[in-house]
């Protein structure tokens, strides 16, 4: 007989937002325990027999891989908080190098889930970012928050946005240096639609390389590259060491962008689908929780800032979680579209429109040959269903439809109807 599934808002409402990540924990603990071999998800009218007839979750116990970076939150403090205890898991963070090694652990099965970029998971289902895997987005983590920045000396020589940048380039004509943090990943994207947009190409007037985020200020500071685009806590890191300014926010780019989600191998999700939805629903909590109030943020950045995690001062993560902005060159602003974990929910579906646009864009660049079926390959990497089921267990709401439009720093509008016309109709291209 099963048992009903244990209210949402354990976690998210009747926990204090001063209360430690310990005591917290001791006390679901306590919950999990019960809930482990129970029918979490019994109560949301499924139809047909989940695994063994049971949806409980198969694999107890999961490794999330992770990188450096403030958008890898939800997925620590799901664990931190022991919200993954009252879903029947236990996640284990796994701090990770490069998006390459989370790429090549999750594909060898390694690491069983990992906070990653939307664009490597597509780039390995379609077998251009190394080898080829059916591969699932379960949830986009985080919307905005990521950074272009470009170092201190090019700042000196009037070169601190992209109408310095290139009105430098032209005046002082030379290879320009700029890093990313994989090849089809978001990092990359952001780079060259910015560069794009001013009329730069970044396939043939500038260098790209490849630098995992946690080396970025390192490799700025000994003049490696002229800008990066990564994600924050690295920006505002590099104004606070003094070596780099801000040119443009991410969300300059794109308002409200898809950015990391929580991508594992289509494999698993076949082997482990009840593991899969209880993963996703405690970290959909744990996204609720970071964004439920200032204390939560900042007890998070507290988190994230040790050495098991990010590794930083507190004082690089907490400013922009906030929405406050500077750009190493005296401006400072509130930008009221920061790094959002959960937003009411409106962040973490897995929009079929989001996984096409990184196709567009690999299209563009040269990444893919051919139009690939757009919308037939997001259907098969993104997990609605499955969201849909943990977003039902953790009272996540959820929008009226799979696809959503935006409109991009250079005035064109994506809104997944036509991918194919979209990725042909740039005039900057590979």
């Amino acid at each position: 007989m099963t048992q009903p599934a244990i209210p949402s808002n354990n976690v998210t409402t009747d926990t204090p937002a001063d209360a430690t990540p310990t005591l917290s924990r001791r006390g679901l603990l306590k919950q999990g325990a019960a809930v482990a071999g129970t029918a979490l998800f019994a109560s949301l009218g499924h139809s047909g027999v989940w695994a063994a007839g049971s949806d409980a979750p198969e694999k107890k116990e999961v490794k999330i891989g992770f990188i450096p970076l403030t958008d890898c939150a939800s997925v620590v403090m799901a664990s931190v908080l022991g919200i993954d205890q009252k879903y029947g898991v236990k996640i284990v963070p796994s701090k990770e190098a490069s998006w390459a090694g989370v790429r090549d652990k999750l594909v060898n099965g390694e690491l069983d889930f990992a906070h990653v970029l939307y664009g490597l998971i597509y780039g390995v289902h379609m077998g251009t970012a190394g080898p080829k895997k059916d591969m699932a987005v379960l949830m986009t983590l985080n919307n905005n928050g990521q950074g272009l920045t470009l170092s201190k000396k090019l700042a000196d020589k009037g070169a601190g946005n992209l109408e310095g940048l290139v009105s430098l380039m032209k005046k002082e004509p030379r290879e320009y240096t700029f890093a990313q943090t994989f090849p089809t990943g978001t990092h990359a994207m952001w780079l060259y639609y910015w560069l794009a947009s001013a009329g730069v190409n970044p396939m043939k007037d500038v260098k790209s390389i490849v630098v995992p985020p946690p080396q970025m200020v390192a490799n700025m500071r000994v003049g490696n590259m002229d800008g990066f685009s990564v994600g924050e806590p690295w920006n505002h890191r590099a104004i606070i060491d003094g070596i780099g300014v801000s040119a443009a926010t991410s969300q300059d780019v794109w308002k409200d962008h898809p950015e990391k989600v929580l991508g594992t191998t289509a494999d698993f999700v076949k082997q482990y689908p009840n593991t899969a939805r209880a993963v996703t629903a405690a970290i959909l909590e744990a996204s609720k929780w970071i964004d439920s109030g200032l204390q939560n943020k900042m007890k998070m950045a507290e988190t994230v800032a040790q050495k098991s995690y990010i590794n930083t001062s507190v004082d690089a993560i907490n400013e922009r979680i906030l929405g406050r902005y500077q750009n190493g060159m005296g401006k400072t602003w509130d930008d009221p579209n920061h790094m959002k974990f959960y937003n009411d929910g409106a962040v973490n579906f897995p929009y079929l429109s989001d996984g096409m646009w990184f196709m567009t864009q690999h299209k563009r660049w040269g990444l893919i040959k051919d139009h690939p079926d757009y919308l037939a390959l997001a259907k098969q990497v993104n997990q609605i269903g499955i969201y849909k089921d943990a977003a039902a267990a953790s009272k996540t709401p959820l929008p009226k439809s799979d696809m959503r439009s935006s409109k991009l720093i250079d005035g064109v509008v994506w809104d997944g109807k036509d991918p194919a016309k979209y990725a042909d109709s740039f005039k900057v291209r590979a």
